[in-house]
C-alpha cells in the first residue's frame, strides 16, 4: 500500500528533450524572455526578428557557373511547353498520309518518324522539333522544299522528377499524367494540349512542399547537365513568378538559408498542401480520443497552424477553472535540418493569456504530435482515486 502511494505521488523524471520556453532552440519560432509591458519600447513580437537574424543570405550556396533568373522570368530553355519521353504529339502534313499521325516521344527522347533519322524532342518545344522535322524531310527528298507542317501535343505523359535540399519529403515523385477517374474526354481528343501536372509547383509540393528554411531566391533545376537558378519569392506574396513545365529526368534542389522564416509559414501553391497532427487526448474523464472526438477532421489543419489553435481542436482547452486551467499540452516535434526531435511544453492558460503569445505559440510542422495533459488538480484527485481503489482491493479478504 505505502509503495503504491509513494509511485502514485512521485513527480516523473523531468526529460532530456524539452524545450525551455526562454531559451530553447527548436526549430520552430518560439518565445524568448522580452519585456512584455504595454508600453515597453521594443516590439512585443521579436520571434520572427530573432529567427531572421540566424538566417545565411539569400543565394548563399548558388552553385558557380549556373544560369541565374531574376524577378521570376526564366530562361530561354525552361520557357514554354517542352516535350518529354511519353508525350503524345500529332504531326499534320497536308494531303500526305506517309508522315502525318500520332507519335509518341521515344524512351531515348527522339521522335522517330519513318524513313528519317530520328528527330531530337526530350526537352524541345514543338516548335524546335517541327523545324528539325521539315529539314530532314527536305534533305532525305521527301520533298523539294520545306512543307507546311505542324506538330501538336495530344497527351502529356507522367514525368519522374528527383527533388533534394529544404522540401518536408526529399524524393523522387512522378507528377503529371490525369488518372482514369479524371479524364476529360473532350480534351483527351483535342488537339494542342496543355497540362499544370507538370509543373515546378506540383513537383515541390509532391515532395512535401517547402520547408520554412527553404531559401527560395535559388532554386535550382538542372536539366541535361546544365543548372538554372529560380527566384521564386514571388510565389508566396501575390507576385509573379514562373512556374516551368519539367520534363524527365529534371533534378531540383533548394537550398536552405538554416534558418526558420516566419513568412515562408503561409499556405500556397509550393507550401504542403496541409498538416496531418497525430492527436492524443486522454484528459479526465474522457478514456480515449473517441469520447474527446478526436477525429480525422480535427486532425488535419491548414499549412501555418499554431500550436494553441491545434491544442483548441484537440479539446484541451476550457472546462472548469478549478480542475482545467493549470492544464498542459506537449508538442512532439523534429527538426528537419537536423533531424533531432524536441518535445515543446506548454501551460495551456500561459498560452491563451500571453500578450506575446505568437512568439510563445510555436508554429506546426507535417507529422507533429500533440498530448495534453491534465492539471495538478486533476492529479491529486486521481492519486486519491488510485489510493481508495488500493484500499478498497486491501480490503477484500
Amino acid at each position: 500500500m505505502s509503495a503504491l502511494m509513494a509511485t502514485a505521488c512521485t513527480a516523473p523524471r523531468e526529460a532530456a528533450n524539452i524545450e525551455p520556453a526562454a531559451t530553447g532552440g527548436a526549430y520552430q519560432a518560439q518565445y524568448r524572455d522580452i519585456d512584455m509591458s504595454r508600453d515597453a519600447a521594443a516590439p512585443i513580437l521579436v520571434s520572427p526578428r530573432m529567427n531572421a537574424a540566424k538566417c545565411r543570405p539569400y543565394g548563399g550556396d548558388r552553385p558557380t557557373g549556373s544560369k541565374a533568373s531574376f524577378g521570376g522570368y526564366l530562361p530561354d530553355v525552361l520557357r514554354g511547353e517542352v516535350l518529354s519521353r511519353g508525350d503524345l504529339v500529332q504531326l499534320l502534313l497536308p494531303g500526305d498520309d506517309t508522315f502525318s499521325g500520332d507519335y509518341v516521344v521515344s524512351r531515348d527522347g527522339t521522335l522517330k518518324l519513318p524513313f528519317i533519322a530520328p528527330i531530337p524532342a526530350q526537352g524541345r518545344t514543338t516548335e524546335q522539333v517541327i523545324a528539325d522535322a521539315r529539314a530532314a524531310l527536305v534533305s532525305g527528298g521527301y520533298y523539294g522544299s520545306s512543307p507546311s507542317a505542324s506538330l501538336l501535343v495530344k497527351d502529356f505523359a507522367p514525368v519522374r522528377i528527383a527533388v533534394s535540399g529544404a522540401v518536408f519529403e526529399p524524393q523522387t515523385v512522378n507528377i503529371g499524367g490525369v488518372p482514369g477517374d479524371q479524364v476529360d474526354t473532350l480534351r483527351q481528343v483535342a488537339l494542342g494540349a496543355s497540362t499544370e501536372g507538370r509543373n515546378l509547383s506540383v513537383a515541390l509540393r509532391s515532395a512535401g512542399g517547402i520547408r520554412p528554411d527553404a531559401d527560395l531566391s535559388a532554386v535550382r533545376i538542372t536539366r541535361n547537365g546544365t543548372t538554372y537558378t529560380l527566384d521564386l519569392r514571388g510565389s508566396l506574396q501575390g507576385f509573379r513568378s514562373e512556374d516551368p513545365l519539367l520534363i524527365t529526368g529534371d533534378l531540383i534542389h533548394l537550398p536552405s538559408r538554416q534558418c526558420f522564416q516566419d513568412d515562408l509559414m503561409v499556405p500556397g501553391p509550393i507550401s504542403p498542401p496541409g498538416i496531418s497532427l497525430y492527436l492524443s487526448n486522454l484528459t479526465v474523464p474522457a478514456t480515449g480520443n473517441a469520447p474527446s472526438a478526436i477525429g480525422q477532421t480535427v486532425r488535419e489543419v491548414p499549412y501555418g497552424t499554431r500550436f494553441l489553435q491545434a491544442v483548441v481542436d484537440a479539446n484541451c482547452v476550457g472546462g472548469a477553472r478549478a480542475t482545467s486551467a493549470d492544464r498542459s499540452a506537449a508538442l512532439f516535434s523534429r527538426n528537419p535540418i537536423t533531424g533531432v526531435s524536441v518535445v515543446i511544453e506548454r501551460k495551456v492558460e500561459t498560452m491563451r493569456q500571453r500578450a506575446d503569445r505568437d512568439d510563445y505559440d510555436p508554429y506546426l510542422l507535417p507529422g507533429d504530435a500533440i498530448a495534453c495533459y491534465d492539471s495538478s488538480v486533476t492529479n491529486v484527485a486521481e492519486i486519491g482515486r488510485i489510493i481508495g481503489l488500493a484500499g478498497l482491493i486491501a480490503a477484500i479478504p
